[in-house]
């Protein structure tokens, strides 16, 4: 039997570079391993992933029991599309609804499909329970936002890259500063037409901002005052990252919509959900919204155990107290770093902001020596580095990694 020719990382970087469209840019890393918090290269290195897909993986990586069930299921039945019903999606929309706390929910795939449902059904709603004439809806936002890379969502992005030559873009969209209550409420006040307002509970790819304490709780109220849905897009910040089931758990908010992705599945599968009560979900009739993959008996399976794993494993506590270890450590050092400003975020979702400019690289250059010292992250608008590790992680492995990212900053000190 020829013995397969073992392909080295930097061929491989070159067939996608070739083969492949550029829409991403990254580290140069190849890895064909993971489990648990690691992850390998081709060549056999060993790294801890600081990023868990942008916290998808909050599992761990290659979770048995979430790769069990969609092995089962996937040996037994992928898709029937929703001509008909499978033996699976019930069951998991029973679970799914119980567990988070709703009436009703709508499987997709993508976050960013899951997004564009929300806004669906947001706009409904308004149209057929508020009684805002017809195509005159309007959706508050933030800027700064990310929601995903539709048409539609970078309508309302403030990011040109992603904007840019993409339009003409779609209309209905107010924006206005994150983590400004008065701007919130002057909106309200002065459109009769709002629906709705999307927020992230934490601002995950724009750098990690946290907002102020009460600024979720406080906005929840304002929407409830004028009779406008609050939408938590939790695609990023769900599923126990920050050291709750859900973000705008930390301020009790409970969302009109809730918006869930990435961790749903464990990183195993794409899955995606948008969750209402039925007062709101009940807009929604055959015909209006569908998708051939959601709801499909691989999925329904895989987000069931992806659940049980967050629950039986206390993945949100553990991420609550490696969350605080970790701000604490690093927050030792920076205070005598000329190299890093502060760290910030809530439970294992983190970022350090680097003492340079945007547009410098010098982040980039620190997650590549990061990379060289065993630990992967990624760096986010310029200066930014973002910490996400899967939280499986146990306390050893967080201060090994607290400690190979102060060997490293120390290595750029200026």
């Amino acid at each position: 039997m020829a013995i397969l020719e073992k392909k080295s990382s930097q061929h491989l970087i070159e067939l996608e570079d070739k083969y492949g469209a550029h829409n991403y840019h990254p580290l140069p890393v190849v890895l064909n391993k993971g489990e648990g918090v690691y992850v390998w290269d081709v060549e056999g290195k060993k790294y801890y992933d600081f990023l868990s897909a942008y916290s998808a993986v909050n599992q761990g990586h290659c979770h048995p029991k979430i790769v069990g069930a969609m092995v089962n299921q996937a040996q037994t039945l992928t898709l029937t599309s929703r001509a008909f019903y499978n033996d699976k999606l019930g069951e998991y929309e029973k679970f799914a609804t119980e567990y988070f706390g709703f009436d009703k929910l709508l499987p997709m795939n993508t976050g960013a499909e899951a997004v564009e449902t929300a806004l669906k059904l947001c706009r409904k709603w308004a149209y057929e329970k508020k009684g805002i004439p017809e195509n005159e809806a309007q959706i508050i936002v933030c800027e700064n936002n990310f929601h995903g890379r539709t048409t539609t969502i970078i309508s309302f992005s403030n990011d040109e890259v992603a904007r840019k030559n993409f339009g003409p873009y779609t209309a209905g969209f107010i924006k206005i500063e994150y983590d400004n209550l008065s701007a919130l409420e002057q909106a309200l006040e002065s459109n009769t037409n709002v629906a709705g307002f999307l927020v992230e509970p934490i601002q995950g790819e724009a750098g990690v901002y946290v907002p102020s304490e009460g600024f979720l709780a406080k906005a929840k109220a304002l929407c409830e005052k004028h009779n406008v849905l609050f939408l938590a897009d939790e695609v990023q910040t769900g599923i126990a990252r920050t050291g709750k089931l859900l973000a705008v758990d930390h301020e009790n908010v409970k969302p009109d919509i809730l918006i869930l992705g990435k961790a749903l599945s464990g990183g195993a599968y794409p899955v995606s959900g948008v969750l209402a009560n039925d007062a709101i979900m009940g807009v929604i009739r055959p015909g209006n919204h569908g998708s051939t993959f959601g709801g499909n008996p691989v999925a329904a399976a895989v987000a069931v155990a992806a659940l049980e794993v967050v629950r039986d494993e206390k993945l949100a506590e553990n991420a609550e107290e490696l969350g605080q270890l970790f701000r604490s450590e690093l927050g030792k050092y920076i205070e005598e770093s000329n190299i890093a400003n502060l760290v910030r975020g809530k439970g294992l979702l983190n970022a350090i902001v680097i003492n340079d400019s945007e547009d410098s690289d010098t982040a980039w250059n620190i997650c590549v020596a990061l990379k060289e010292n065993g630990l992967l992250a990624k760096p986010t608008h310029g200066n930014i580095i973002r910490f996400a590790p899967p939280l499986v992680m146990n306390r050893e492995q967080l201060l090994d990694c607290v400690s190979i990212i102060i060997k490293t900053l120390k290595e750029f000190e200026k």
